[in-house]
């Protein structure tokens, strides 16, 4: 047994929220431990954030519960002012996150989800001055449709909030310079995969230009086509196929997640 029990463990809000809100609090849990089983977490730091459907509320992960231990009925929910609204954990949220989610949140009526991570290879890729190259399928995907915002510090400040809607624009990833990844979705699962991928890319990259030899780049019609066939709405619905997929890897290895 564990010496350091969470005393909210058999905290649940199955019942006392909508089923809107229920259905949403347990994508977003799953989310996060997704997250946690491919290595995309940062301890206690980083976020994944979603909008109570119907509301100008999201829900974010306590302040102090790893990734791979975040449960449905343990996130916080808070409206785009920063006021608490319900805090089974009493950890309340780091208000970094706050800042960086609750502003797309605001901005982006798309902005169903908000999944911002601290990778090795996210990092490295930001720190490069040229970002991310179309190396690969993974990174053609995000070409000529991905922003880029420059370091600030701690994202503390209020004021940051209009460049990071600025910077990121009409697009759905955003590299955070010297920081981190970025990726918006309608749902969880859209903001997933596309975390996935671009984190994929990353890793890619950072491999391909370890060896120190010249990468090969392919024509620029190429990405574009690439870009193209990834955002075409006729292509196959894959969101009735990987998310259910991924819930039952969570069902073989974290079940308590949707409690």
């Amino acid at each position: 047994m564990s010496h350091y029990p969470a005393p909210w463990s058999e905290v649940s809000l199955r019942d006392a929220v909508s089923p809107d809100e229920w259905q949403a609090r347990v994508d977003l849990a799953a989310c996060y431990r997704l997250a946690a089983h491919y290595r995309m977490s940062d301890q206690i730091y980083t976020h994944i954030s979603a909008r109570v459907p119907g509301t100008e509320t999201i829900l974010l992960n306590p302040y102090g519960t790893l990734y791979d231990e975040v449960r449905a009925s343990w996130l916080v929910k808070v409206d785009l002012d920063g006021n608490i609204l319900q805090d089974p954990t009493g950890l309340g949220i780091n208000r970094a996150g706050f800042v960086i989610h609750s502003a797309l949140h605001h901005a982006r009526e798309d902005a169903g989800c908000v999944m911002h991570t601290h990778t090795r290879a996210g990092i490295a890729v930001a720190a490069q001055a040229h970002g991310l190259l179309p190396l690969s399928q993974h990174a053609m995907r995000f070409y000529e449709s991905i922003g880029y915002h420059d370091y600030e510090g701690i994202a503390l400040d209020l004021a940051e909030r209009e460049r990071l809607v600025r910077d990121l624009g009409p697009h759905h990833a955003l590299i955070l310079r010297n920081h981190g990844l970025l990726t918006v979705g309608r749902t969880v699962r859209e903001a997933f995969e596309r975390m996935y991928y671009l984190e994929m890319a990353c890793q890619i990259q950072i491999d391909a230009l370890a060896g120190g030899t010249k990468p090969h780049l392919p024509p620029a019609e190429v990405a574009r086509k690439v870009a193209g066939q990834f955002e075409n709405p006729g292509r196959t619905p894959v969101a009735d196929r990987d998310w259910p997929a991924l819930m039952r890897l969570l069902a073989r290895q974290h079940a308590d997640f949707a409690t």
